[in-house]
């Protein structure tokens, strides 16, 4: 059974914890952290993963720490119930300390008993921004090594994946906002030049473009940046 840390030590890796995901870009990198993350700060935890679901497809498994974890996903969503399934749909956590006593998901205990050491569940909806949810699974190797306190961390360590999942999507939303301003505003110019260059509508200057796009194999944005750059070369030469 992990060793929980002391609540100082908690503190601190919740810290190490948020300056490591707001560093990293990818989705992947922020997942394994809190997974690993969840080894080391929930008294009780051997092992974790995090899978998603959006708009009612197929579940995804996003990280796990080993494939101890990975398996017991899996057979979560082979017999249909456990705490990842039911937290993604109850908002709640789901918590059964001890599989081998009156398990909460008897076909999924009987399974998980029969081919893995975990003894115990704990499952905690998260959110992935406005399209994807998600559920952190905790798991222990030790019937009842899951108490109150074990709970309660892993509720703010769930807390915690929500709000950095939720601002990583955002800050992706924006980026790719930013950028789709920008290559509005070089078509924008590019349809400009055509129409001046050409004494074309803008209807038939944006046809002319998207016809270079549809020959060259590129996309209208990259065709409009190349021709306002050599028009903008073009001006710059004549000046000089």
């Amino acid at each position: 059974m992990t060793t929980s840390l002391p609540l100082d030590g908690v503190a601190g890796a919740f810290l190490e914890l948020a300056e490591l995901v707001y560093a990293r870009d990818s989705y992947d990198d922020v997942y394994d952290a809190i997974c690993q993350a969840a080894v080391r700060v929930v008294p009780g935890c051997d092992h974790a993963c995090i899978a998603t679901v959006q708009g009612g497809g197929q579940p995804q498994l996003e990280a796990a720490t080993d494939d101890i974890a990975r398996q017991v996903d899996g057979l979560e969503w082979e017999t249909g119930e456990g705490p990842c399934v039911d937290a993604i749909v109850s908002q709640r956590f789901e918590w059964d300390p001890d599989l081998t006593v009156r398990a909460s998901w008897p076909r999924l205990a009987a399974a998980v008993l029969r081919s893995t050491p975990v003894r115990g569940m704990i499952g905690y909806r998260v959110l992935v921004g406005e399209r994807k949810a998600g559920a952190l699974n905790l798991f222990s190797d030790t019937p009842g090594g899951f108490d109150e306190t074990s709970a309660n961390v892993g509720a703010v360590l769930a807390a915690f994946a929500s709000v950095a999942l939720t601002a990583k999507d955002e800050h992706d939303v924006a980026a790719n906002l930013r950028t789709g301003l920008a290559s509005n505003r070089e078509i924008g110019k590019a349809l400009g030049v055509l129409m001046a260059t050409y004494d074309v509508s803008d209807d038939d200057a944006f046809e002319l473009l998207r016809a270079s796009s549809n020959r060259l194999n590129l996309r209208l944005a990259d065709i409009a940046g190349k021709l306002v750059d050599d028009h903008n070369a073009g001006v710059t030469e004549s000046a000089s």
